[in-house]
C-alpha cells in the first residue's frame, strides 16, 4: 500500500510538470521568444498579441539581468570584448519586444498597451538602475576608462566606452548607497508620472468633439475639411453633422478658415486648456512634479539644475549657452509678430471686431493678409499636394542626392492597415534597409510626427545589420474620392521626418548604441530639417507638386507667390516657438523645487521673456509632451539650434547645385552614416569646412535685418 506522502508528491510532481509544460507552451506561442521568421527579420507584427507583452518583457529583463551578472561577477580582467562590447551585445530580447512594445504605446494603443505600460514602467526603472548602481560592474568599467589611452582602442571603441564610463556616473554610480536608493525612487516615480503625462494627453485629445449641425456655422471652411468633418461625424454614428477635433489636421485649418469667431473661439480654448480641466486628465501637478523630480535627481547627482545636467552632453553645453541663442533671435521676432498684430488688428477693425487680437484670431485673418497680400490661398496649393505626389517628390529627391531607391512590399507583416512598408535600396540593388510609412491620425495613435526604429544599425562580423526604421505622421486623411491633400506645413513635415528616417537607414557603423540618430539633441534635428529645405525650392516643387485632378505641374506664379510669402508670419511662428523653448528651460533651470502650481509658473515664465498675449507658447505646461513625455526636457531650443545648422548647410547646395553630387556624398559620409562615433561639430565641420554662421538662418526667416550682431554659434 502507497504512502500518504507517496501521493502528495505524486500530486506535486504532476503540478510541477503540468506548470512546466504551461510555460514552455507561452514561451513557444509568444512570438517574441522565437528568432523572427519574417521577410527581413522585422517583427511579425501579424503574431503579436498584447498578453505576448509583459511576459516578454519581463523575461528579457530576467535573461540581462543574468548577463549582466556574468559580465559583473567574471573572475577574467576586464577586457574591452569581455565587458564594453558584452554590455553593448547584452538584453536582446528585452530591446526586441520592448521597442515594439513602446512604439505601439504611441503609433497604436489602447487600453490594454497602456494598462501594461503602468504595470512594467517600475519593473524597467528599477532594471536600468540595477545595471547602472551594479558597484561590481562599474568598477570593470572604469578599470577600462583610466587606462583607456594605452588600450589601443580605435575611434568608435573608444567612442563607446567614453559614453559607457560617463552613462554609469550620470545615472549615479559614484552615489553613496543611501543617495542610490533616493535616486532608484526618484527614477520610478518620473517614469510613471511621464508615462502618465502622455496618456493624458491622448485622452483629452480623443475626447472633445466640435460638433456642428447648422450648416451656416461651416462658414469659410474648405470643403476637404468639410467633407473629412462629415467622415468624422459618420464614423462617431452622428450622421449628417460635422465633427471637428484636436488632432491637428482638424483643429489647425478650422481655426485658420472658419469665419464663425465664437465658435473659432470655442475649438481653440479646448485645445489650448488640454490637460487642464482639474479632472482625473489634468497635467498640472505632472509637469511640476516631473520638472521638480528632475531637478531633485541633477542635483543629487552633483548638477545646479537639470538643464545643466542635460546639457553638458549636447552641442551648447550650458543651458547660458542655449538661452543666448534664443535671447538673441527673441527681439527681432518679437519686434516682427507685433508689426504681424498690428496688421491684424487693422484688418479685425474693417470687420468691426474691437479690442485686442487674440489667439484664435491670429490665424483666420493671418491667411485672409497672406491672400490679399500675395494673392496666395493655401487651399489653391492643396490639389498640387497630394500625398502621393508628395511621397514621390521625397523618394525622388532622395535618390538625385544619394543614389537610393524605394520598393513597396506587400509580403511584410504591418501593426495597422495604414502603414505601407518598403525596401530601402542603394543604386546597385544593395540592401540598405526596412522603412515603415503611417501618415493619418488615429483614436490610437498619439498626435504630432515623429521618426523612431524597430532595429538599429550595427556591424557584426563584418557584417552591416541592416536597420529598421519608421516614421508616423497626423496628415490630413483622403475624404471620398478625393485623396489625401497636405497643407505646405504637412508637405514640410513629411520631408522633415524623411530626413530623421535617411540619418536611421544610411548609417554605417559598428555599434548599435552609436547608430543613426544617437546623437545629442541639438545635433539631431540637421539630418530632419534640412531635408525641409529642398520641399520648397521651385526646382523640386516642379518635381512633385502636379495636381491630383489635372495632372498639370504647380503654376510658376503659384511658385512664386510661395516663395514671396516664405518669410510671411515668421515673427508669428518663432515667437510662439522660442517661448516653448524658454518655458522649458525655464521648468528645467530651477536649482530648488518649484513651488506653485503649472499655470502660475507658466504666467510667470511668459511675463519675464515680454511674449505678448495674442501668442501663447506652441505647447503649454500641460500638453508639452517634448519634454515631460518624449525625451527633449531641456532640450525644445535643439530645432532652432540645428536651424543654424540646416540653413548653413543647405548654403553648400544653394551656393552650387540643389543636387550636387559631391556635396551630397560629404553629407552622406560626414553625417548620415556616421551616427554618434564623433563630435558632432566635428563632424559638421568636415562635410562644411568651417563652423556654421547664423546669417543664412536670419536670411531664411526674414529676421536679418533686425539682428546683425549674430556671426556664429560656437559648439
Amino acid at each position: 500500500m502507497k504512502s500518504k506522502s507517496f501521493f502528495i508528491l505524486l500530486v506535486i510532481g504532476n503540478l510541477l510538470t503540468i506548470e512546466a509544460q504551461e510555460k514552455k507552451e507561452s514561451t513557444t506561442m509568444n512570438p517574441f521568444f522565437q528568432a523572427y521568421d519574417t521577410p527581413y527579420n522585422v517583427p511579425p507584427f501579424d503574431k503579436i498579441k498584447n498578453e505576448h507583452f509583459k511576459p516578454a518583457i519581463l523575461e528579457g529583463i530576467k535573461r540581462h539581468e543574468e548577463e549582466i551578472s556574468t559580465i559583473a561577477n567574471s573572475s577574467s580582467a576586464p577586457t574591452f570584448d569581455n565587458t564594453i562590447l558584452a554590455m553593448e551585445n547584452a538584453g536582446e530580447l528585452l530591446s526586441n519586444v520592448n521597442t515594439v512594445f513602446s512604439n505601439l504605446n504611441s503609433a497604436n494603443t489602447s487600453k490594454e498597451i497602456q494598462n501594461i505600460a503602468k504595470e512594467v514602467a517600475p519593473n524597467l526603472s528599477a532594471h536600468r538602475d540595477n545595471i547602472y548602481l551594479n558597484e561590481k560592474l562599474f568598477t570593470r568599467v572604469k578599470t577600462l576608462w583610466d587606462k583607456k589611452e594605452s588600450l589601443g582602442l580605435n575611434l568608435e571603441q573608444a567612442k563607446i566606452l567614453d559614453n559607457t564610463y560617463k552613462d554609469f556616473v550620470r545615472s549615479g554610480a559614484n552615489l553613496s548607497n543611501a543617495d542610490k536608493e533616493i535616486l532608484r525612487k526618484i527614477n520610478g516615480q518620473l517614469s510613471l508620472i511621464s508615462l502618465k503625462y502622455g496618456q493624458n494627453i491622448l485622452a483629452e485629445t480623443n475626447k472633445y468633439e466640435l460638433v456642428i449641425g447648422d450648416k451656416k456655422d461651416l462658414a469659410g471652411l474648405p470643403q476637404g475639411l468639410i467633407d473629412a468633418a462629415a467622415a468624422d461625424a459618420k464614423a462617431k454614428g452622428k450622421e449628417g453633422k460635422w465633427v471637428f477635433t484636436l488632432s491637428n489636421s482638424s483643429v489647425m485649418p478650422f481655426l485658420q478658415y472658419s469665419s464663425n469667431r465664437e465658435l473659432r473661439k470655442q475649438i481653440w480654448n479646448a485645445y489650448q486648456t488640454k490637460g487642464n480641466h482639474d479632472d482625473e486628465l489634468d497635467n498640472k501637478k505632472n509637469a511640476i512634479d516631473l520638472a521638480n523630480l528632475r531637478g531633485q535627481k541633477a542635483r543629487l547627482l552633483g548638477f545646479k539644475t537639470h538643464s545643466n545636467y542635460v546639457l553638458e552632453e549636447s552641442m551648447a553645453k550650458t543651458p547660458e549657452n542655449a538661452k543666448k541663442l534664443l535671447n538673441d533671435l527673441w527681439k527681432p521676432a518679437l519686434e516682427i509678430a507685433k508689426t504681424e498684430a498690428a496688421d491684424i488688428q487693422k484688418m479685425m477693425a474693417k470687420d468691426g471686431i474691437k479690442g485686442a487680437v487674440q489667439p484664435y484670431d491670429w490665424r483666420y485673418y493671418t491667411e485672409k493678409i497672406r491672400k490679399e497680400r500675395f494673392d496666395l490661398d493655401e487651399e489653391e496649393l492643396k490639389p498640387y499636394f497630394s500625398l502621393e505626389n508628395v511621397r514621390k517628390g521625397v523618394f525622388q529627391v532622395t535618390e538625385k542626392l544619394y543614389g537610393i531607391q524605394f520598393k513597396e512590399l506587400n509580403n511584410v507583416p504591418k501593426y495597422h492597415p495604414d502603414a505601407s512598408v518598403w525596401e530601402v535600396k542603394e543604386a546597385d540593388g544593395t540592401h540598405i534597409g526596412i522603412f515603415y510609412m503611417d501618415f493619418h491620425p488615429r483614436d490610437s495613435k498619439r498626435g504630432g510626427a515623429w521618426m523612431t526604429s524597430y532595429r538599429t544599425q550595427k556591424t557584426v562580423d563584418g557584417k552591416r545589420l541592416a536597420p529598421v526604421i519608421s516614421i508616423v505622421c497626423n496628415f490630413t486623411k483622403p475624404s471620398g474620392e478625393t485623396p489625401a491633400l497636405l497643407t505646405f506645413d504637412e508637405v514640410s513635415t513629411f520631408f522633415h521626418e524623411f530626413g530623421h528616417a535617411l540619418h536611421g537607414l544610411l548609417s554605417n557603423v559598428t555599434y548599435r548604441s552609436l547608430a543613426g540618430t544617437s546623437v545629442p539633441r541639438d545635433f539631431v534635428e540637421l539630418p530632419s530639417q534640412i531635408m525641409e529645405n529642398w520641399a520648397a525650392e521651385p526646382e523640386v516643387l516642379k518635381m512633385y507638386a502636379i495636381h491630383y485632378k489635372t495632372g498639370k505641374t504647380i503654376p510658376d506664379d503659384l511658385v512664386n507667390k510661395l516663395k514671396k510669402a516664405g518669410t510671411f508670419d515668421q515673427g508669428f511662428v518663432t515667437t510662439e516657438y522660442l517661448a516653448a523653448s524658454f518655458l522649458d528651460l525655464a521648468y528645467h533651470s530651477q536649482t530648488k523645487d518649484i513651488t506653485v502650481d503649472a499655470n502660475t509658473f507658466e504666467k510667470e515664465a511668459m511675463s519675464k521673456i515680454g511674449l505678448i498675449e495674442s501668442i501663447i507658447p506652441r505647447y503649454r505646461s500641460t500638453y508639452f509632451s517634448h519634454i515631460f513625455s518624449g525625451g527633449y526636457s531641456s532640450g525644445y531650443y535643439s530645432y532652432i539650434w540645428s536651424g543654424v545648422l540646416d540653413t548653413d548647410a543647405f548654403e553648400a547646395f544653394k551656393t552650387t547645385s540643389l543636387f550636387n553630387p559631391e556635396k551630397a556624398k560629404s553629407f552622406r559620409e560626414n553625417v548620415l552614416e556616421k551616427g554618434g562615433t564623433e563630435d558632432p561639430m566635428v563632424l559638421y565641420k568636415r562635410f562644411r569646412g568651417a563652423e556654421p554662421s547664423v546669417e543664412p538662418l536670419l536670411r531664411k526667416r526674414g529676421l536679418d535685418k533686425k539682428e546683425e550682431s549674430l556671426k556664429k554659434i560656437q559648439g
